[in-house]
């Protein structure tokens, strides 16, 4: 290796990649999710506007870590994307499966939300 050349990308970085994106996205969720709950407290808000905003949340979130995850990959960024995608998905599901012990409102809404993240995720880290 050349003096002062830093060769980017090995696996420990990528890893570390993943765990900063990942951290970011969970800490935008918690913020978010505190709006909303701020937002529920304050005024009675019908359930159908509280799923919507719960939606958005997993987009922006997934958004987020996107881009950031794009600006420390540089190459192929929307895969990048789509994997903060996949592991907030799954960190997500996980949590969730072992609060509840159970998915709550069956496939239909699990692929949903999948499909939210990972298009959040893509569209991040396309944009970054």
């Amino acid at each position: 290796m050349e003096k002062g050349r830093r060769v980017y990308g090995g696996p420990v970085e990528k890893l570390l990649w993943m765990v900063k994106a990942l951290l970011c996205s969970y800490g935008v969720t918690g913020i978010l999710l505190c709006l909303i709950s701020f937002v529920l407290y304050k005024w009675n808000v019908d359930e159908t506007k509280i799923m919507v905003g719960i939606m958005s949340v997993y987009i922006l979130s997934t958004f987020v870590g996107g881009i950031l995850i794009g600006k420390f990959a540089k190459k192929r960024r929307f895969m990048w994307g789509f994997l903060v995608g996949v592991c907030y998905f799954a960190l997500l599901l996980f949590v969730s499966y072992g609060v509840y012990h159970s998915l709550q409102n069956g496939g239909a809404n699990v692929l949903t939300v999948f499909l939210l993240c990972v298009v959040g995720g893509t569209l991040g880290g396309m944009l970054s």
